[in-house]
């Protein structure tokens, strides 16, 4: 399979220097999705059930952040939650975005509400599912992802950590997910991001909760009930914290909410940002 056909690999960007790569879809008002932090993790692999049904409503990009999927990894960098707030908005200054809604996956949610309290008038309305971006102890599961190491065996837990349907991680999910996390450079800059002891890293993807209480903004806050990688209690605090927040919980689901109930977050996705 040459390069053209793999549907992970898009068109390339420059964002601040970096070169990034990126699936775009549709037309309309811009929403801007950010992936999560798992091994392998690309924007495809995040969001290939959602950007084709907010697609027909919106103009839909989808970044691979710096250290992930088939964006550039340069050898210098020191991986942060603000140099990839900085890159989000680079990017969206190279595609002449000047604003743009915003939807987090995760550690997607912890980018998203950096960019949204630096700054403000970047940003409409933002989705952040399964939240990073507040402080939590961290889970067990969370210490799995970002510990893992490559083998099939090792994938399988992270997925079973990842999803509550035991039917939705079977072995050729993690088959695909481990040769993902096999691609040349993908396994070097993940270890790198998260090393033990990893509660460091959870502070060091918080916003103070002072400044996510000024937020002006309305956010959907969207948690799987059972999600063992990030605590429903993370979406209360913001719940909390923001203003202008709704919450909504999905029972029976786990840190995957856009997949495991991929057509009742497609829906509730577009109908917050067309309200």
């Amino acid at each position: 399979m040459t390069e053209t056909e793999r549907p992970e690999i898009g068109r390339t960007a420059d964002a601040g220097g970096i070169k990034t790569n990126y699936l775009e879809a549709g037309g309309g008002a811009p929403v801007v999705l950010i992936h999560g932090s798992g091994p392998g993790v690309s924007a495809y692999a995040n969001w290939r059930l959602v950007i084709p049904a907010l697609s027909e409503q919106f103009r839909v990009i989808a970044p691979d952040m710096v250290g992930f999927g088939f964006t550039e990894r340069p050898s210098n960098i020191e991986y942060s939650v603000q140099v990839w707030a900085d890159q989000t908005l680079a990017f969206m200054d190279t595609l002449d975005i000047s604003s743009a809604h915003l939807a987090g996956n995760s550690f997607g949610s912890a980018i998203a509400l950096r960019i949204a309290t630096q700054h403000p008038e970047r940003v409409n309305k933002m989705v952040l599912m399964g939240s990073m971006g507040v402080t939590f102890q961290i889970t067990e599961g969370l210490d799995t992802v970002w510990g893992y190491t490559p083998s099939f065996e090792n994938m399988r837990k992270v997925l079973d950590k990842f999803a509550y349907s035991r039917e939705l991680v079977n072995d050729e999910l993690a088959e695909v997910r481990y040769r993902g996390s096999m691609e040349p450079g993908f396994q070097e800059s993940f270890a790198a991001m998260f090393p033990a002891p990893r509660q460091r890293w959870v502070e060091a993807m918080a916003t103070p909760e002072e400044e996510i209480r000024k937020l002006p903004h309305e956010a959907l806050v969207i948690h799987g009930r059972e999600d063992q990688v990030i605590p429903l209690e993370t979406s209360y605090k913001l719940l909390e914290l923001i203003d202008n927040a709704d919450l909504h919980v999905f029972s029976h689901c786990g840190h995957w909410s856009q997949i495991e109930r991929n057509a009742e977050f497609n829906r509730l996705a577009l109908d917050f940002f067309n309200r």
